[in-house]
């Protein structure tokens, strides 16, 4: 097991607009790619960051060597209880989530 952060090439997270969170791993080559793809499970990303397993999006882009997700934001973006503005504080978590 490995931690994804030393996996992939660069895990960055983003606003999608006001309601949406979108977490981009790219995974530097095709051989990255397969393994952090096959390794990484969609219901374990929607419990890392508490978001019902039916809302998580996910987008495996071989052509690009990336998997992205997307995810509506717990807080609309700018109000009171928003506690990353810009929303790049996501992937932080994502990259200490050990996969095979």
């Amino acid at each position: 097991m490995a931690d994804l952060g030393s996996i992939a090439a660069k895990i960055r997270s983003k606003n999608a607009g006001p309601f949406w969170l979108t977490i981009d791993i790219f995974c530097g080559d095709s051989a990255a790619f397969s393994r952090i793809s096959a390794g990484l499970d969609s219901a374990r990303v929607a419990a890392l960051y508490g978001a019902d397993p039916a809302t998580l999006r996910r987008f495996d882009i071989a052509d690009l060597n990336v998997v992205k997700f997307s995810l509506p934001r717990p807080a609309i973006q700018g109000t009171r209880a928003d506690r990353d503005m810009h929303g790049a504080a996501w992937a932080c978590l994502l990259e200490e989530l050990a996969i095979a």
